[in-house]
């Protein structure tokens, strides 16, 4: 059973990046295609940091989280060799789709550069709709693994 929305954490995780030259224009300004693949790196930092990586959801369980629409509106501009941080959260999670919402910020200044969300719809390796497997939407909803707790991840199994 999934959690009614005021059951959901309000825990943003944190990953960060550098802006790197080959992801600036001729002006020097961030390429703005390249905020939704930040906004992959913090669903996937979000993910490990429940304990798993969107490979064991496919492997396991032949489960696909397939981007089925992106949002980004761009608040300030990034520049090469900026320090962002991407903050990723759970908005919604529903038996068969799920959406993040994302926050990306300039670490020096802590100036929010751009936010933005993702939809997804959970899919089996032929495209055909499916339920996400209950043992992931539970990772997806617990709390990060602490330091004091770290395992080994491939010791986690979500069955």
């Amino acid at each position: 059973m999934l959690p009614s929305d005021q059951e959901f954490p309000d825990e943003w995780h944190e990953a960060y990046l550098r802006v790197r030259y080959s992801e600036t224009d001729k002006m020097g300004v961030v390429y703005h295609a390249n905020y939704l693949i930040w906004f992959e790196i913090g669903r996937t930092e979000f993910c490990r940091a429940r304990g798993f990586a969107y490979r064991d959801m496919e492997e396991s369980e032949n489960a696909f989280l397939v981007v089925a629409e992106s949002y980004c509106r761009y608040k300030a501009p990034a520049y090469y060799d900026d320090e962002l941080i991407v903050r990723t959260h759970i908005t919604e999670l529903r038996r068969r789709s799920l959406r993040f919402g994302y926050e990306i910020v300039r670490a020096s200044d802590e100036v929010v550069i751009a936010e933005g969300e993702t939809g997804h719809v959970v899919t089996d390796g032929n495209g055909r709709v499916r339920s996400l497997p209950a043992a992931f939407a539970e990772l997806l909803l617990s709390s990060p693994l602490g330091s004091e707790s770290a395992e080994d991840v491939s010791e986690i199994s979500p069955e």
